[in-house]
């Protein structure tokens, strides 16, 4: 297994347990993984190919915000109540990916404090980054100067 984005920094035996709960799955190009607004019960690590994550934009076509590859989270809305996709996803080119259910995850976090703050560590990361992306993506599409940042 590629040891990058959160395979890279959790221990060894938390990689082994949060493996156990994991299933290998694959999306194909044109996928629709979730929509903004439905339920968040599940995440994904990527192990290849990109989704496009996007933002519903009244009257318009939906702004994508990010692109996410090889060892990257998709998918961080099941850690916060209520649990609902802030965006939506989907498969640019095929993906393969291990899917975890949610449920099975934080029952095994509330069990191993540890597992628990290295997983939450990394997700609040993830979210910050990813917030980061979406602003600046909005601006460069609707802000009257664009994002202000360099290209």
């Amino acid at each position: 297994m590629t040891r990058t984005g959160l395979f890279s920094t959790i221990p060894e035996d938390h990689r082994e347990q949060l493996m156990a709960l994991s299933r290998e799955v694959s999306f194909p190009v044109g996928t629709r993984i979730f929509e903004e607004g439905s339920k968040a019960d599940r995440f994904w690590v990527i192990h290849t190919g990109s989704v496009s994550l996007d933002l519903h934009v009244p009257g318009r076509q939906a702004a994508v915000v990010e692109t996410i590859g090889s060892g990257e989270l998709l998918g961080w809305s099941w850690v916060c109540p209520p649990r609902q996709w802030h965006l939506g996803a989907e498969a640019i080119t095929p993906v393969r990916a291990w899917e975890f259910e949610s449920q099975a995850v934080l029952d095994l976090c509330t069990r191993d404090p540890a597992l628990d703050h290295a997983l939450l560590t990394y997700v609040v990361g993830v979210i910050g980054h990813r917030l980061r992306s979406a602003r600046t993506r909005l601006l460069d599409l609707y802000g009257p100067y664009g994002s202000g940042e360099p290209r």
